[in-house]
């Protein structure tokens, strides 16, 4: 998965930065988020993501995860599962909803 489709099922908010110019990659791409923990600043490419503020990154939804939640990797990976748990075609939203 994706580390940005991960911040969408991880954020309470989450906003791409428009200003943002990729030095190393043409692919990545800025975030500002908030999460239950706090306000990231998060760069991502593809399954890769680094926190620009605390000079942290890592690899894979689970990793981040972990990181932005403060949560162990079985429950990450249960969090993950529900949340990207598709609904029926006609559910309006496509993930699974916040309980």
């Amino acid at each position: 998965m994706p580390a940005c489709d991960a911040l969408a099922l991880l954020a309470t908010h989450v906003k791409s930065d428009p200003t943002y110019r990729p030095v190393k990659d043409d692919q990545s791409e800025r975030w500002h988020l908030c999460t239950r923990r706090g306000d990231f600043e998060i760069v991502t490419t593809g399954p890769k993501w680094y926190d620009t503020r605390a000079r942290h990154g890592g690899g894979g939804a689970i990793d981040l995860a972990i990181y932005l939640l403060d949560v162990p990797f079985v429950d990450a990976v249960k969090l993950l599962t529900r949340k990207a748990a598709p609904h029926g075609s006609d559910h309006p939203q496509g993930l699974a909803a916040d309980p």
